[in-house]
């Protein structure tokens, strides 16, 4: 059982995450992990506090001359910006925020809610799924997340090779897969931010190269779709989860939502075993597995809840109205949730993923995994 927990405030020491039961035996690119820290802190709209940080891993367990031991692996970014022992505490709770709630709950102070609730604590889930991108890229697996739409802008996504929209996304000032639509997307945000307000969005992650059978429909806390819709919503300001056609299929008659089935012989060396779908509108799952197509994954993020042009709140001391409080934030943090949903998404698959074939080693990983292909395409 691969299993993650983080711990760190957002002006504390540093971010930790530790991973208990990666497998032993994969050699760790640690150029790869710091690029996609540094996705996650680019994006057009971000605050000042990104001028500050530089992240970057320091892996500080659970590997030997950059390979993995199967022992806990612990990943540390350091806080450049940290100040938390100096840093007074918020009289005036931000909507949108768990201040007030955090606050009642504890019966304590706002600042040691929103140190802990802060979408910083991502930095560490990404640097951990980076690391499950590494693992299933070994098995000729892909998570790859873009931005699919700001406000009400959406955007056509260009169609292409991986390595092609890869390129596009990363030339892109919110990683989206539409140079035409950035212009609208640059003018959207840059108005925002002349009317002190925020944006919110929709990230689409998609996952190639996947066998069937990850997850279960043996029991609800084993099905991959529940437990990528817990894992995505746990994400900071993400409101929604849609797996395929999501939402869209209550829209629809049962003959306009699921796939045909079909068989192309041709095709049963792939990992899909030859079994095609015209259409993908279950987004890759059925009864909580994998169907052997791509996997895809959306997700809402509402608009940032600390505004330059606050809005109305009380006083905790007084009760009186009062703005909410500001500190220091973005105007759209789109993109780089773009790159949390991808990474999360990729761990959870790679947790589905040890959880089929066993997480000891990647030697004995790769046996299982080719037998279990071969006995499948025999079935």
């Amino acid at each position: 059982m691969l299993r993650m927990l983080t711990a760190g405030e957002s002006h504390g020491k540093s971010l930790l995450a530790i991973l208990d039961g990666f497998p032993a035996g994969m050699k760790v690119d640690t150029d790869a992990i710091n690029v996609e820290l540094k996705r996650r802190q680019g994006g057009y709209g971000r605050g000042g506090r990104m001028k500050l940080e530089v992240d970057e891993v320091d892996i500080q367990s659970g590997i030997w001359q950059g390979v993995t031991l199967g022992s806990p692996i612990t990943l540390a970014v350091i806080n450049r910006d940290y100040k938390l022992e100096r840093l007074k505490d918020v009289e005036r709770p931000r909507p949108g925020h768990g201040d007030l709630s955090g606050a009642m709950k504890y019966l304590g102070s706002v600042r040691a809610i929103l140190e802990r609730a802060s979408a910083r604590e991502t930095a560490v889930r990404v640097a951990a799924g980076a690391l499950a991108q590494q693992l299933l890229s070994l098995f000729g697996i892909s998570v790859f997340g873009y931005v699919l739409e700001l406000e009400k802008i959406k955007t056509t996504p260009s169609v292409g090779t991986y390595s092609e929209l890869k390129a596009i996304r990363d030339a892109s000032p919110m990683y989206t897969l539409d140079p035409v639509a950035d212009k609208e997307i640059v003018a959207r945000v840059d108005q925002a931010t002349q009317d002190g307000d925020t944006l919110g969005g929709i990230i689409e992650v998609r996952v190639d190269g996947l066998p069937f059978g990850l997850g279960s429909h043996a029991q609800w806390d084993r099905k991959l779709d529940g437990l990528l819709a817990q894992a995505v919503m746990s994400i900071q300001a993400i409101k929604g989860v849609e797996i395929g056609l999501g939402f869209e299929a209550a829209r629809r008659p049962g003959s306009m939502v699921h796939d045909p089935i079909h068989f192309d012989a041709s095709r049963k060396f792939e990992p899909s075993l030859g079994y095609t779908r015209p259409t993908n509108n279950a987004g890759g799952l059925e009864a909580g597995m994998t169907n052997g197509q791509p996997l895809v994954v959306r997700a809402a993020k509402k608009p940032i809840s600390t505004l330059r042009k606050p809005l109305d709140s009380i006083s905790l001391k007084t009760k009186e109205p009062e703005n909410a409080a500001y500190e220091r934030s973005d105007v759209c943090a789109l993109a780089a949730a773009s790159v949390i949903v991808e990474t999360v998404v990729a761990l959870t698959v790679a947790q589905s993923f040890l959880e089929k074939f066993g997480n000891d080693s990647i030697l004995e990983i790769q046996s299982r995994y080719t037998g279990y292909l071969e006995l499948a395409r025999q079935r």
